[in-house]
């Protein structure tokens, strides 16, 4: 057989047929665009939609420039044509958009069991970018240093950004994005000035209606990174086993996190320019993913007890669907907002409204199972205070005036009212749910609301002994309670630490794009037999500052000026040394010492002290002998060297009668005797 294969050979791919080499691509952890999961056809499809809807805007704002231009009435007629053509194009883009953010059930958990389908979030999609020649430009511009250098850094960070277009619905796809937006903070810091742009544009599209938007600011990325973030979460909540207790934690922690994370974009990016970043858009999100933990908690309640239903607990499951509805209408009455409404898919609205009525059923039907159970004649005063709570009476509607039953008849009046409103609701649900064409193929959904309406029905002829039309009246209304306090989960980003990708450029507190300072120039010092040192001190760790020049000393004449940083001693790059690493190197140099220093120009970073020689973590590499200088420093490099030319210093006085601390002698030892 003659078949195509590959074999790894010092870890590389081979191509056994033509015998050339394979790259190795490094897929970074977490994402696998190779997956072709029914997920990842869909974000594919929708990656592709939006590609097409962008098209069709750029030609619908170049016809609408041409209409209002031209004054041709044979031209404006041919563009008014056109501009039809691609508004119905436009729109049959966006009803495809909006069905495919209708494919929940790809989303849903593979259990056979018939559940309630949760809303998941599609991801933003966004175009690669080309980090390599702005980022060089800039590292050769700013910081002075080789760009070569950081030729796999900036690989490394645009391998992340494109990994993170494609992220797994699991834990490694949250950390992969966490890493990424963590990776921002520095990028950011070293990268993006606050007075200049780098031709750097970030462009995404929106998650609901495929409209680019683009930007420069490094905030835009971050949003819309942690919007994936939240959408990811979404979706791992979505496809949980809900038939289990294990599931439904799961399922309950994925959705406080994705409401925590909609709530933090929220209150820290403002002015967003996509409609799925809007406030109020987002506050939509956080309610909706706050109603689908109360789904699955409500569930959970279910399940724990569906072996051994008390009354007691027939009545908190009552109360909590109740509560339940009412949360799904919060989030009805926002999808109504004026800045949301033309922007939600038709079939999410829909899938709401239907578990509106569906978990409004539901209360009654518990309500009906807690008063028709068989212990009911046995009720506990609390259990007592418990259904008379419940029961709410509304004026203007005929309702049965039963709050508190009394005896067996009046339970079992109240209990087939409750019945009858249960299916009366359920019916409404279904209704609801074949008025929507994208729900109607939803075959999880269809069996759910089936199952209700059949139970409920069976309740209700169970308890039907005789001809009575008293419980043709409407049963009081069902106050809502609920004993589940919620916590949303905010983003934690201290649990996915990164290393800086750009750590050498310095540390980010100085090194940053918005610090400026001069050229590194080369400062060389030489010391005669009869000079003691450089005559200058340091302070300060990473990066160490000179902190006191000495007049008329080498380091004078060499061009060393207080409160420059040390970046190099001889070879060595120091911008991340300590005082002690730097103090070492220089002392190590004999009577020949080259420094690469820079001047901070929009700071100074030494504070006003009266004796400088003698601060706490401070060296005084004192000269007692002038050299010859060339004047102010230059880029090029200074050079200072001995003459023999005498000058005497105050010196520093050791006595042996005070009593000195443990810092003050190591500081005289270095300031005196190491001279």
């Amino acid at each position: 057989m003659n078949k195509f294969c590959t074999f790894k050979k010092n870890d590389k791919l081979f191509d056994s047929q033509k015998m050339f080499l394979i790259p190795d691509i490094s897929i970074p952890q977490g994402s696998d665009p190779r997956v072709a999961t029914c997920r990842g056809k869909l974000q594919n499809r929708r990656s592709k939609l939006n590609q097409e809807i962008n098209k069709e805007l750029r030609l619908r704002a170049g016809a609408e420039n041409l209409f209002k231009a031209t004054t041709n009435k044979k031209l404006r007629d041919t563009v008014a044509v056109e501009l039809s053509f691609v508004n119905s194009n436009l729109q049959l883009l966006k009803e495809q958009l909006a069905e495919l953010n209708s494919s929940v059930e790809l989303y849903q958990s593979d259990s056979t069991d018939s559940v309630m389908p949760m809303i998941p979030l599609g991801l933003k999609e966004t175009k690669e970018i080309d980090f390599r020649d702005p980022f060089k430009d800039f590292i050769l511009e700013h910081y002075s240093e080789d760009a070569n250098q950081y030729e796999d850094a900036i690989s490394d960070f645009m391998d992340t950004r494109q990994a993170i277009r494609t992220p797994l619905r699991d834990s490694s796809g949250i950390a992969l994005l966490f890493r990424y937006y963590n990776q921002l903070y520095f990028v950011e810091r070293r990268f993006f000035p606050p007075d200049r742009s780098l031709g750097i544009y970030f462009e995404w599209f929106d998650s609901l209606t495929g409209v680019p938007s683009c930007q420069r600011t490094v905030a835009f990325e971050k949003a819309c990174v942690l919007f994936n973030m939240g959408a990811v979460y979404t979706q791992i909540g979505a496809k949980q086993d809900r038939s289990t207790a294990k599931g439904l934690d799961a399922a309950v922690d994925s959705f406080l996190r994705a409401a925590g994370t909609f709530r933090y974009i929220n209150e820290n990016f403002t002015n967003a320019p996509s409609m799925d970043l809007g406030p109020t858009m987002l506050e939509m999100f956080v309610q909706l993913m706050l109603c689908q933990a109360r789904e699955c908690l409500l569930e959970k309640l279910q399940l724990q007890s569906k072996d051994n239903r008390s009354v007691d607990i027939c009545l908190d499951l009552s109360q909590e669907a109740a509560h339940l509805s009412e949360c799904y209408n919060d989030v009805t009455q926002l999808i109504n907002h004026d800045t949301v409404r033309d922007f939600v898919p038709y079939s999410w609205s829909s899938l709401i409204q239907v578990k509106r009525e569906f978990y409004t059923g539901m209360a009654h039907n518990f309500a009906a199972s807690g008063i028709l159970h068989e212990d009911a004649a046995k009720m506990s005063d609390a259990t007592k205070d418990t259904l008379l709570y419940m029961h709410v009476e509304i004026d203007g509607m005929a309702q049965l005036d039963i709050r508190m039953p009394k005896d067996a008849s009046e339970r079992r009046l109240l209990g087939r009212a409750h019945l009858r409103e249960a299916l009366v609701l359920y019916e409404e649900s279904q209704r609801q749910h074949r008025m929507c064409r994208e729900l109607k193929g939803k075959q999880a959904l269809t069996s759910v609301l089936r199952i209700a309406h059949k139970k409920a029905l069976n309740a209700y002829t169970a308890t039907e002994t005789e001809d009575d039309f008293s419980d043709l009246l409407d049963p009081p209304q069902i106050q809502s309670a609920t004993k589940f306090q919620l916590s949303l989960t905010p983003p934690d980003f201290a649990q996915y630490r990164v290393t800086d990708l750009f750590k050498s450029l310095g540390p980010i507190a100085i090194f940053s794009a918005k610090r400026h300072w001069t050229a590194p120039r080369l400062v060389q010092l030489h010391k005669g037999r009869t000079t003691d040192g450089f005559g200058f001190s340091l302070r300060g760790d990473a990066p160490v500052i000179v902190a006191v020049v000495e007049p008329n000393s080498l380091a004078d004449f060499g061009g060393i000026k207080e409160g420059d940083f040390i970046v190099a001693v001889a070879d060595k790059d120091v911008k991340w040394s300590s005082h002690d690493e730097v103090v070492t190197l220089i002392k190590n140099t004999d009577d020949s010492l080259n420094l690469k220093l820079v001047t901070p120009m929009d700071r100074n970073y030494l504070k006003p002290t009266k004796v400088p020689s003698t601060n706490k973590g401070s060296v005084s590499t004192h000269s007692s002998s002038s050299g010859i200088s060339s004047g102010m420093s230059s880029p090029s490099g200074s050079m200072a060297q001995h003459n023999n030319i005498h000058h005497h210093h105050k010196r520093l006085n050791w006595n042996p009668f005070k009593r000195y601390s443990s810092r003050e002698g190591k500081d005289f030892y270095e300031n005196v005797i190491l001279r």
